[in-house]
């Protein structure tokens, strides 16, 4: 049976308000962590992206026929959608919360079963409500950073931790790798102090720490040598240099700006 989506949504919501608190007093033109971005533009790509999120849901056919222009040039459309976004100027607040509740709408509307179309593989409702988690995490943490600000970490993480593991394929294939055969044992630590775990125990590769630098790294915001993670065996340590978490082309962590770049 496919999951109950609901707590999924929960926590998807406790997401956005987390985003909202973070944003309240901003400057929006602050520089955030995202290089070349500022606080609006991390909200203004949230915005967009989760308009391009109820389409996939409420008119898939509508939503594939758009990808052709991100095949035409992505670097172009990636341009389009911030320009769009610094467009709506002073409403891109009140925008990117209707838009939410659009989308919040959709995901718990839409049949479970359904495969959603994305930028990458389709996903169930569920993991397209996870992948829109962590890029609010994510993005939540450009802002963050950009800020100077520490935000609290919630169990709320074991989500992208989930999806981190589960995209261990993915980053090698997108990245033009060979997926390894091998597992890793992965063993986190969640901020409430509950243990989780993936993989098979007896892996000689294993990644142990805790939760929040593991999510740092799947999601590029940080390189792994850089946490506090300890990461036993070369296939550990290979899969966390190129673990993508999102969608899309392949990227990496930027050492000197801790942005993104192509790969």
């Amino acid at each position: 049976m496919p999951p109950d989506i609901g707590p999924i949504l929960d926590d998807l919501r406790a997401e956005h308000a987390d985003l909202d608190a973070l944003v309240a007093n901003a400057d929006f033109s602050t520089p955030s962590a995202a290089a070349g971005w500022n606080v609006g533009d991390c909200v203004g790509h949230l915005w967009f992206f989760d308009r391009e999120a109820t389409t996939a849901l409420v008119d898939p056919d509508a939503f594939n026929a758009g990808l052709e222009r991100i095949a035409a040039d992505a670097d172009a459309y990636m341009k389009g959608t911030l320009d769009e976004a610094r467009g709506l100027g002073d409403e891109l607040l009140p925008a990117s919360r209707r838009q939410r509740a659009s989308l919040l709408d959709a995901l718990a509307r839409v049949d479970p079963a359904t495969k959603v179309p994305w930028y990458g593989p389709p996903m169930s409702p569920a993991s397209f409500a996870t992948a829109r988690l962590m890029e609010y995490w994510a993005h939540g943490q450009d802002i963050a950073d950009g800020l100077g600000v520490t935000r609290k970490p919630t169990d709320r993480l074991k989500h992208i931790c989930h999806l981190g593991v589960r995209t261990r394929g993915f980053s090698y294939v997108v990245h033009g790798r060979t997926v390894p055969t091998s597992d890793v044992h992965v063993v986190l630590t969640a901020p409430s102090g509950e243990v989780w775990t993936w993989g098979d125990p007896a892996s000689a590769d294993r990644v142990e720490g805790s939760a929040l630098d593991f999510c740092l790294v799947v999601t590029q915001r940080r390189l792994v040598d850089d946490t506090g993670l300890v990461v036993v065996g070369n296939a550990a340590r290979e899969w966390l240099q190129i673990a993508q978490a999102f969608a899309g082309g392949a990227t990496t962590t930027d050492p000197t700006r801790r942005g993104l770049v192509s790969s």
